[in-house]
């Protein structure tokens, strides 16, 4: 964590602005892991990647980054708020608002099943103006009345009618943040939920399945975009940037990596798959499109590391 200039804050409208807070390499890596694992948000146009999510799925290791950032986050709401040990984390996640997301005046508490929520921790991951337009943090009142996200900086503020707000359109690009609600109540502890799914799918995995760095398989309904709506399937986006394709399970070789004419694109991201690189189609065979992008951690090491992944398919040669 980097260190911060003094923080701004307001009495009537408590809230702490925090300069600097995260590292650009935390920053980055936190967006690595939303790339591998987001799932379809709260809100229209919103991703988000969950602990309890990646818990659930297999992607236990990924949960690492988050927790000094955790910690030291709720060190800082204690000591601006003065409630040392009083506090829990209730949810933790990563938040993109993509092209269109927004929402209006409210507090963090303003529904029966929030109003555990006491406070309030935004951390930004990218920059205004650099990474996207739009996605201002309005308040209703006090001071500092408008944040303007610049990657590293976070935002701390009580969850109720004191520090009412708004987030303005996101008109072009990707908003990415990691977002922490605190309680006083413990019955509401995010950590006991994620040390349950931990130990359930330390239990269930095989073997030979726990050193393969595999996440299990998730819900094909998780996409981040219907295509219906956007006119393009986001899976095929978050794939072939990173340099593979998606190939059908019956795909061995080179030569029939198209998908065939008689099968529609959209109906294969919901079959089991396989996944392909340059001339090679690897051999695992993939639940789903879904259950390959959250392997997409593995698929790029083996961009720097060829043994990670090779064609005759050994997942797992790098790790000896």
């Amino acid at each position: 964590m980097a260190a911060s200039p003094p923080p701004i804050a307001t009495v009537d409208h408590p809230r702490l602005l925090l300069h600097g807070f995260l590292s650009p390499e935390t920053c980055k890596e936190l967006e690595f892991v939303h790339r591998s694992c987001g799932t379809a948000g709260y809100r229209p146009s919103v991703v988000s990647t969950s602990l309890p999510h990646l818990a659930a799925t297999g992607c236990g290791h990924l949960l690492l980054p988050f927790v000094p950032i955790r910690e030291q986050l709720r060190d800082a709401v204690e000591s601006f708020f003065s409630c040392h040990f009083d506090l829990f984390v209730e949810f933790t996640g990563l938040i993109s608002w993509c092209k269109g997301a927004s929402i209006g005046w409210h507090s963090d508490d303003n529904k029966p099943y929030l109003r555990q929520r006491v406070f309030t921790a935004v951390c930004y991951l990218n920059n205004h103006g650099k990474d996207y337009k739009g996605g201002i943090l309005r308040f209703q009142d006090g001071e500092p009345s408008c944040v303007v996200p610049v990657a590293g900086d976070v935002v701390i503020y009580t969850a109720d009618s004191r520090n009412v707000h708004c987030v303005d359109e996101v008109t072009e690009g990707e908003r990415l943040t990691v977002t922490l609600w605190f309680t006083r109540d413990s019955a509401y502890d995010e950590d006991p939920k994620l040390l349950a799914f931990l130990s359930q799918t330390s239990l269930s995995y095989e073997p030979a399945f726990q050193n393969s760095y595999i996440p299990l398989p998730a819900s094909d309904n998780m996409y981040w975009f219907s295509y219906d709506q956007s006119g393009f399937d986001i899976r095929y986006a978050r794939l072939h940037i990173l340099g593979f394709i998606f190939c059908a399970s019956s795909d061995q070789d080179s030569n029939s990596r198209s998908v065939p004419a008689s099968e529609d694109p959209i109906e294969l991201l919901g079959k089991p798959l396989r996944v392909g690189r340059r001339y090679d189609v690897f051999e695992k065979i993939f639940a789903n499109s879904l259950h390959a992008l959250q392997a997409r951690r593995c698929l790029w090491l083996q961009a720097a590391w060829p043994l990670w992944v090779t064609a005759s398919g050994d997942w797992t040669a790098a790790q000896t």
